[in-house]
């Protein structure tokens, strides 16, 4: 028998339908979904940006020796602190350090479910009524999905070509306003390639400083950077202003299935943790999921 309602008190959020369809998945399933299914003729997915999907790339085999020793341990089958398992939070500062002149500890460090939540932790912590953020044009879609879900206004400013891909700083103080909470960066760069020096980061550096923002610094695919141009992190300009570095195990080991990655803050000056958003990383990471315990202490390979 057919029920009556006088009224269904639930319906769907509307406002995943605008961040969903702005995703690099939303917008694969759309071409997805008008293929011809009555052509015969094969698809070539030039979406593709998983290298794991083919059998010649793959990772090493200490990372997945350390993924089986973990797992056949039993001794990882717990939940795990809500920043993450400590001995992996050492690891990834002690990875991190490297050639830093402010060293990090394993408090500095909160380990997410891949590059993903990272940003999606930043984000949250940052939005509030009014806020605005300020992306790279062109960049990665995520951070203009997450940002339309949160109702954190996105402000974008060019990357130059005709410069090797560097921020327009001119733009960056033009769009900037006294409700800008941050600038991101793409570093090495996603969709572009490009690799900033360190006279461009310093420059970003002190341009967020006199604009009062921090510098999110996606940083997924660190270290991965061929030519000329050394790979030098935003986080080694932490004194100028403050840095949360997001990365994870995805790209440079191959693994993003794994789903490891981390939210890490650069800040010798505290700022910081004065104005609360260390708090916020933490308030929000206990209400979120954790990447799984098994995984976290398969650091061995770092």
């Amino acid at each position: 028998m057919e029920i009556e309602a006088k009224r269904w008190g639930f319906r769907g959020k509307q406002e995943l339908n605008a961040a969903s369809a702005s995703t690099v998945r939303g917008y694969l399933n759309q071409i997805i979904a008008r293929i011809n299914k009555d052509n015969s003729s094969s698809v070539i997915r030039l979406g593709h940006g998983d290298p794991s999907h083919f059998p010649s790339f793959k990772t090493t085999p200490a990372a997945e020796d350390a993924i089986v020793d973990a797992l056949r341990s039993a001794k990882h089958n717990c939940y795990a602190p809500s920043a993450g398992v400590l001995p992996a939070r050492r690891a990834i500062a002690d990875y991190l350090n490297r050639d830093l002149p402010c060293k990090l500890s394993p408090d500095d460090v909160y380990l997410t479910s891949g590059c993903n939540q990272a940003i999606e932790v930043a984000i949250n912590v940052l939005s509030r009524p009014g806020a605005n953020i300020l992306l790279p044009r062109p960049g990665f879609p995520y951070y203009e999905s997450c940002s339309a879900y949160n109702h954190l206004e996105v402000r974008h400013y060019d990357l130059l070509p005709e410069k090797g891909w560097e921020v327009d700083l001119d733009a960056v103080e033009t769009i900037a306003d006294e409700n800008t909470v941050a600038l991101v960066i793409i570093n090495p760069g996603n969709p572009c390639g490009n690799v900033f020096s360190y006279e461009q980061l310093h420059k970003v550096a002190e341009t967020a400083r006199k604009l009062g923002i921090l510098v999110i610094s996606d940083e997924a695919y660190d270290n991965l950077a061929f030519g000329s141009t050394r790979y030098v992190p935003m986080r080694v300009l932490g004194s100028t202003v403050p840095v949360l570095t997001l990365g994870s195990i995805s790209k440079r080991w191959i693994v993003p299935g794994w789903r490891l990655g981390w939210i890490v803050t650069s800040d010798p000056n505290s700022i910081l943790k004065k104005s609360g958003v260390i708090d916020s990383i933490a308030e929000f990471l206990n209400v979120s999921s954790d990447p799984a315990t098994f995984i976290q202490n398969s650091r061995h390979f770092l």
